[in-house]
């Protein structure tokens, strides 16, 4: 089709994921309009936050590994060149996330009477709802890799354009009717069934129903440490949220934490895109070199886009905040200035390098390492800075896991920094974006 011609799987994956990020957006401005409390946006703040806090880390695992092993793997060897057969690996795939889904429902139920999130003891709201939205959700997070694996880049715009459509019209349309907030919740499991349905059907249409055992275990073996770095370096935004829920024990100020703790999503989006697509450059050793100089060059590109994109961002905030929610998330503003400085260690890729090279060790430990710089620093910052303190803690953990990455690289295997990353654009960038920082924390500059 010539009209999508400039789409190709990268762009369409993460166009799909603009889609996702925009429509959650737009639901949380319509409600801060709404005339729903700031209790009933905490709550539904708080079902996506436990909803996501016990999924992500072995979703993503579980995806993350299966990239590399279809058409890959010791079980089944590559069908063919084409990629036209169907197979197998898919849907043994899809036989793990729902397993994954399965017990997390089990161990949710069991523990439901003893959860205890910002005061609500055994009485988490929604509970029994939000089990089951973690049962049918996670599953069809496959739905968009199918169609990456097969080459059909347009279908995964097509389907997040439709699907997420859908979903912003059954969440809303309750609210605009004046109806409570749980009616948006049964919007939100409508549509996730919707797409548990079109599952199938694409697991009938691309896939080999075939379990294997065998495959399974080889899945699950190759996966488990991605598994475990990603829950791991994916953590710190949950831990952040728990310890804002524990030390202020009000779901108010937990929601003015989560509308504000967001990356900016074009920043992110596209980074974990270049860093994917660079991963296999690395697999091999004859390649290094000018997988280095790519590397370097395509980092320097995104370098060009975004710093200038979050500067104008960071411009923007206060004024930007109280215009799409309420003045009541000012507050939200200054959290999202920091995470917008999170740009600086984002854009440098020494992780790239180690993963491509199965060095998932060395990333395991940093992550570690991180997390525990996090946690007791949150629980010290908090105290003097509120909300703020503890995204400030988070900015300088993570940087610090990208410097002990980088100097593993050069030390242990002697990749110089200047070799993978543009080192003037890179620092003359992060030199303007701090000092923008500065002047706009200290409201020299305060556009409102």
């Amino acid at each position: 089709m010539p009209r999508i011609k400039f789409i190709d799987n990268i762009s369409g994956l993460q166009i799909f994921q603009l889609i996702r990020f925009g429509v959650f957006l737009v639901i949380s401005i319509v409600f801060t309009k709404s005339h729903l409390t700031r209790v009933e946006i905490g709550a539904w703040e708080m079902f996506l936050f436990v909803a996501s806090l016990l999924s992500f880390f072995w979703v993503t695992g579980v995806i993350q590994s299966l990239l590399p092993l279809y058409h890959r793997n010791l079980t089944y060897r590559k069908v063919g060149d084409n990629g036209t057969a169907k197979s197998p690996e898919l849907f043994n795939a899809f036989i793990i996330l729902s397993g994954l889904s399965v017990l997390m429902f089990v161990f949710g139920h069991t523990l439901k009477g003893s959860i205890d999130i910002y005061g609500y003891r055994g009485n988490v709201p929604y509970i029994n709802l939000l089990l089951l939205y973690i049962l049918l959700s996670n599953p069809v997070c496959l739905i968009e890799y199918i169609y990456l694996l097969n080459n059909r880049s347009y279908k995964i715009l097509q389907y997040g354009v439709y699907t997420f459509g859908a979903q912003l019209v059954l969440v809303l349309v309750p609210i605009f009717a004046g109806k409570d907030i749980i009616w948006s919740i049964y919007g939100l499991l409508a549509i996730t069934g919707v797409r548990w349905i079109w599952l199938i059907v694409l697991l009938r249409r691309y896939t080999d129903m075939t379990v294997s055992v065998k495959f399974i275990r080889e899945h699950l073996h190759f996966g488990a440490p991605l598994i475990l770095s990603s829950m791991i370096s994916g953590s710190g935004q949950y831990i952040d949220g728990l310890i804002i829920a524990a030390y202020f024990d009000d779901p108010e100020v937990f929601a003015v934490f989560r509308y504000g703790a967001k990356e900016f999503p074009l920043v992110l989006l596209l980074a974990n895109g270049l860093s994917n697509a660079m991963l296999p450059e690395f697999s091999t050793r004859p390649r290094m070199a000018e997988s280095l100089k790519i590397l370097k060059a395509k980092s320097k590109r995104l370098m060009h886009y975004l710093f200038p994109a979050s500067m104008v961002m960071m411009l923007t905030a206060r004024w930007l905040f109280p215009r799409m929610f309420t003045p009541e998330f000012m507050r939200s503003a200054d959290i999202f200035l920091i995470y917008i400085v999170l740009v600086i260690p984002r854009l440098v890729f020494p992780q790239t390098i180690l993963i491509g090279r199965k060095k998932t060790r060395v990333t395991m430990v940093a992550a570690i390492i991180e997390q525990v710089i996090n946690i007791p620093l949150s629980l010290f910052l908090v105290q003097y800075y509120g909300v703020v303190g503890v995204a400030l803690a988070t900015f300088i953990a993570y940087t610090l896991e990208k410097a002990m990455l980088a100097w593993y690289l050069w030390y242990s295997m002697k990749i110089k920094p200047a070799e993978y990353i543009p080192l003037v654009t890179f620092f003359v960038y992060s030199t303007l974006l701090i000092v923008l920082f500065v002047l706009i924390d200290h409201r020299i500059i305060n556009l409102r």
